[in-house]
């Protein structure tokens, strides 16, 4: 009893400062959000000593304002926090700050700050189960529920050094790449009101960062002390910044946002890039074309205007239009996974000659950047299907489930593929390795097959 409760309450405080939300929301995936967070990304990792190709940088389809680092090398963004930056030089604070944490080891000694922060918790736990049981059931509860809020002020005694070191070294990589550190500054000042809410109402930021007066103050004086507090954003940055924010906002933000933060009398590539995402949400295709076709008149050269078009027209239906549109968006920034992705959907979709042939060889570049792209398996399935070649699409059915986590379809799948498949051949034994990984006679499959039921 005592050991389930401690591994339910290592969970609970894990959840304090990592990904508790990523467990229930999707990740966005998009070429250029992806493209920029990685330009600005990648110097900060190399200046902290890492590796860039082995720390993972994800966007969750989430509001709020919140960022971490979880199951390793991996950086969690929210979308609310991009959305809520002023500039760029505000986001690379906070990757800066979440770079130091993997850098500087404390992936690891959170996870004993957590074990160190549930004791006292155990002790409250015990008396609510000891009170439940004399009869003060109301009392009983409240001392349960009152465990977590221990556990968290004790997590944060043994956090707050690891806090003010990732402050430190945030202003230290970004001085080191000659670029103004005042981002993590403004960021903070920009929500020092957080400070005063209750932790009901924080942003979940700032739950796991509690913010001081001296933690603001200190991080300001580092900052100035550089020389480098005025140093001019690259404009090519700020162009960036731009797009991104217009883009998540036209993609998640109800109209009414939209056309509030970009309204019609703006002219601008981000509010005609907003406004054309918006439009395309609803529906209203005619307004969408409308304007991704002036932003396209303004940079022909620009391989997401390209891409948008033909989004836009696969959304309306019109799959055979999108294929030119997404051709050349890949001419223009060959070798994107996301892109060739896009453009095999649309051949797939429009199946003239040697369309599904283009798309099934499109698909297959795109895995060997990201095997493990459920989506792609998923379109590669349809590709081999309409060639007839049932068992090989069986096979990508097979990955793309086990890529999501559904393994009582991957192991349907990948059972039916080593039956219609010729043995020994490379598929034959993938779809074996993939049947024998989700085996439900496995006991650590066992929670798989669970949550199915």
């Amino acid at each position: 009893m005592h050991r389930l409760i401690l591994s339910s309450l290592v969970a609970t405080f894990l959840w304090i400062g990592v990904a508790y939300q990523a467990s229930g929301q999707g990740l966005i995936r998009d070429a250029e959000i992806e493209k920029s967070l990685r330009e600005w990304t990648d110097p900060i990792l190399e200046v902290a000593g890492l590796q860039p190709n082995d720390v993972g940088l994800y966007i969750i389809n989430d509001n709020s304002l919140n960022a971490f680092v979880a199951n390793g090398q991996r950086i969690h963004l929210h979308a609310g926090l991009l959305m809520a930056a002023d500039n760029a030089r505000q986001i690379k604070g906070v990757i800066a700050h979440e770079t130091c944490h993997i850098a500087c080891g404390h992936t690891v000694t959170r996870t004993r700050a957590a074990r160190v922060a549930s004791r006292p918790a155990l002790v409250s736990i015990g008396l609510g189960v000891l009170a439940i049981a004399a009869g003060a059931g109301e009392a009983g509860a409240a001392l349960i529920a009152s465990s977590q809020q221990f556990a968290a002020l004790n997590f944060f005694v043994h956090t707050r050094a690891e806090e003010a070191m990732a402050d430190t070294q945030a202003i230290q990589y970004l001085s080191d790449l000659g670029q103004s550190p005042m981002g993590i500054v403004e960021f903070f000042e920009k929500f020092r009101y957080q400070e005063v809410l209750s932790e009901a109402r924080r942003f979940p930021y700032f739950r796991s960062h509690p913010l001081s007066s001296e933690r603001v103050r200190v991080t300001r004086t580092l900052a100035l002390e550089t020389g480098l507090a005025d140093v001019p954003e690259d404009p090519e940055v700020v162009y960036q910044f731009d797009m991104m924010q217009a883009k998540l906002v036209g993609f998640l933000e109800p109209p009414a946002r939209v056309y509030r933060d970009y309204p019609p009398t703006d002219t601008s590539q981000p509010a005609l890039y907003a406004r054309s995402i918006s439009a395309m949400q609803v529906s209203d295709i005619g307004t969408a074309l409308r304007d991704v076709e002036e932003l396209l008149l303004l940079d022909t050269e620009n391989p997401y205007f390209h891409e948008l078009k033909g989004q836009i027209l696969f959304e309306a239906g019109r799959a055979p239009e999108s294929v030119e549109p997404l051709l050349r968006a890949n001419e223009l920034l060959p070798d994107n996974a996301l892109l060739l992705i896009s453009m095999a959907r649309s051949l797939i979709a429009r199946g003239e000659e040697g369309d599904v042939e283009a798309g099934e060889f499109a698909l297959r570049d795109a895995l060997i950047a990201e095997p493990n792209n459920a989506f792609a398996w998923a379109q590669l399935a349809i590709a081999l299907e309409k060639q007839g070649l049932r068992p090989e699409a069986q096979l990508a059915t097979a990955e793309s489930a086990y890529n999501v986590g559904d393994y009582p379809r991957a192991y349907s799948f990948a059972s039916r593929a080593v039956r219609d498949l010729t043995p020994g051949t490379p598929d034959a034994r993938r779809a074996a390795d993939v049947r024998n990984a989700t085996d439900p006679a496995l006991p650590e499959n066992e929670p798989y097959y669970r949550r199915r039921r």
